[in-house]
């Protein structure tokens, strides 16, 4: 198993395509997406029904290092400044195989 660190972002679905330039400017091993969550957070509901004004999308990653990680937080903190949203870091181990 590898130490890593699990990244989560929450984020407008009409933002997304900047996370995701972000996450392949620092170099990430993959990530996955689930388009159209919902909830509710301090910009009010998020959802995907047609009376929603909103939707997000749910994107998480791994850094394997610090530096990665680093660089990670650099850039998507200003993003998420300007437009709103999620990002959450755990701790985590990845199972290699």
């Amino acid at each position: 198993m590898q130490d890593i660190k699990k990244v989560e972002i929450i984020i407008d679905t009409f933002h997304i395509q900047d996370a995701l330039n972000i996450l392949e400017q620092v170099k990430v091993s993959g990530y996955t997406v689930i388009q159209n969550t919902s909830g509710k957070g301090d910009r009010g509901l998020s959802c995907s029904d047609l009376d929603c004004d909103f939707t997000s999308s749910y994107i998480m990653t791994v850094c394997t290092n610090e530096k990665q990680l680093n660089t990670l937080i650099e850039l998507i903190k200003p993003l998420l400044q300007k437009v709103g949203g999620v990002c959450l870091l755990t701790d985590a181990k990845w199972v290699i195989h």
